[in-house]
């Protein structure tokens, strides 16, 4: 008679992007914690500004430039990684979007300085590519993944693709000002619940970001990856990926190419994910995770 094997909990950490973040974000880490405060000053100095006042203090509308936005929850994310110590054991990791560069250090596949300058480097490279095309995105609400990616391709003479597949039901298109706006309407008339312009500066994670990809391309080619401790399931193909020359090719990829979050968690789980914790301010992938597979435990 054979017993059956005792499966592993499998932990799994997931770090957050764009949009999550709020003044006042990584303040009492910096005050309760030496190591915390330490890493927010060779931050301020790596930067050159103090990017902890304006995360401490600043108003909504200083963070939400792309370059403080960017490396402040980059380092709200890595920070707090540190700080669980030795209970900071990861069975793997992904990150949304941003979240892939912080997901990355903290599997120690990038240092910290070397994350840090990358994650300044592509808000640079995407704000002027933002800057050179007027773009934008839109939230769509309500309907199939095969039903959105069908409008998208539909649409003639303007660029519109899906961007982030956050959930099921729950996909982000990014393209023109005009497309989205086509978009929007054929999308409403098929059905969907919303379809909404989000007040964001381009594009994201589409083919009009491609002056950004090729900026960011060669500071990504020059920058040492290490093999992870982990696997880290990449926003590119949804895959567990260890090969630090596939991680580097799918990080320059990732700027123009779909951010395919719930096919991500859906491996996660497949491979014995059984407990995630989100990493860094705010809690928008708890919510989306929840969406994905109600099995499994989200950690608060």
């Amino acid at each position: 008679m054979h017993r059956q094997k005792k499966l592993k909990m499998k932990k799994a950490y997931v770090f957050p992007g764009q949009g999550a973040q709020f003044s006042g974000m990584g303040k009492n880490l910096y005050e309760q914690d030496i190591q915390a405060q330490k890493m927010f000053e060779e931050a301020n100095e790596i930067l050159g500004f103090r990017i902890t006042d304006l995360m401490f203090d600043g108003a909504d509308e200083d963070l939400k430039q792309t370059k403080v936005t960017q490396p402040a929850i980059f380092l709200h994310s890595v920070i707090l990684a540190r700080t669980l110590g030795d209970d900071f054991q990861p069975d793997m990791v992904a990150g949304h979007s941003l979240g892939e560069f912080s997901a990355l250090v903290c599997a120690q596949a990038l240092t910290f300085e070397s994350g840090l300058r990358l994650v300044s480097q592509r808000a640079q490279a995407m704000q002027e590519a933002c800057e050179q095309t007027p773009s934008t995105m839109a939230a769509v609400i309500g309907l199939a993944d095969e039903a959105v990616e069908k409008v998208c391709a539909d649409i003639a003479n303007d660029v519109v693709v899906c961007a982030n597949y956050n959930c099921p039901g729950q996909i982000v298109i990014s393209g023109t000002v005009t497309g989205i706006e086509k978009a929007c309407e054929l999308l409403l008339a098929a059905g969907a619940k919303r379809a909404l312009k989000l007040n964001v500066g381009g594009a994201f994670h589409s083919p009009l970001m491609e002056l950004a990809r090729t900026k960011l391309a060669a500071a990504i080619e020059s920058t040492a990856i290490r093999t992870p401790i982990c696997p880290i399931y990449q926003n590119v193909n949804a895959k567990a990926e260890m090969d630090a020359a596939t991680i580097k090719q799918n990080l320059i990829a990732q700027l123009t190419s779909p951010v395919r979050w719930t096919q991500s968690i859906q491996q996660m789980i497949e491979d014995g994910a059984t407990h995630f914790t989100e990493l860094g301010p705010g809690n928008v992938l708890r919510g989306l995770i929840k969406k994905i597979d109600k099995t499994v435990t989200v950690n608060e």
